[in-house]
């Protein structure tokens, strides 16, 4: 990574890093450590980073909403660190062209898949908390990630979940009740990645891919549950 390509970054993440080569690091996938075997690929940091979003996001709704119960806490939580919420994050700081992908990544579109931009987000909150300790890392995933979401109406994160959002909404209409199943799985064992499939009245309405197959379900009955309030010339509830 150059200097110029790191004040670039930088500058997206609105952050100067002491240890330039944990934002090397976070910003680099395993496919392009195959390509470049010097290189530390961001898989650890992805690890670090998914328990450090955990307690920030903890500490903010419990200080936020103080009133919530612990079952809307945590639908909130989950909502917040949802692989969407996070690709979404990440998209917004623009961090698919600072990736370091391989020429396998680079063919498929890698800058742009979900999971590797919500991998980003998680591995770049690492690199934050590493650098320059928690409150850095807390004001980076309050600016990136909470803000935009929590100028929602707060009672969209307290929300039931997806599944249950898409059920409620075909037994409203009398309908079949939606059936997943998992048609494809990418990566190695510690790493998996899920490509889910939700059918309802006897078509396929969303495929989606997930880091566990409960993710890439729920990820699955957003996309379902929004097409089907298309159709139907409805709003769809506020995504968290």
């Amino acid at each position: 990574m150059t200097e110029e390509e790191r004040k670039r970054i930088e500058a997206a993440v609105g952050l100067h890093f002491h240890q330039p080569e944990l934002l090397e690091c976070a910003l680099t996938h395993r496919s392009f450590r195959v390509h470049d075997s010097s290189s530390a690929h961001n898989e650890l940091l992805e690890f670090l980073g998914d328990a450090v979003l955990g307690l920030i996001l903890g500490e903010f709704l419990v200080r936020q909403f103080p009133g919530w119960t612990e079952g809307n806490l945590s639908k909130a939580r989950a909502r917040l660190a949802s692989a969407h919420s996070l690709y979404e994050a990440s998209r917004r700081l623009g961090l698919g062209k600072f990736l370091r992908l391989g020429p396998s990544e680079e063919k498929t579109g890698g800058r742009e898949k979900r999971t590797l931009l919500a991998n980003a987000f998680e591995a770049m909150t690492a690199a934050v908390y590493l650098d320059q300790g928690l409150e850095a890392a807390a004001g980076f995933v309050k600016n990136a990630l909470i803000r935009p979401v929590i100028e929602r109406p707060s009672d969209a994160l307290a929300a039931s979940d997806h599944k249950s959002a898409l059920q409620e909404w075909l037994q409203a209409r009398g309908l079949r009740l939606a059936e997943y199943r998992v048609v494809g799985e990418s990566g190695p064992d510690h790493a998996k990645s899920f490509l889910i499939e939700v059918e309802a009245g006897g078509r396929v309405l969303a495929q989606c891919e997930g880091r566990t197959k409960k993710e890439a379900e729920q990820e699955a009955a957003a996309q379902a549950l929004g097409r089907l309030h298309q159709e139907a010339g409805t709003e769809a509830p506020t995504r968290g």
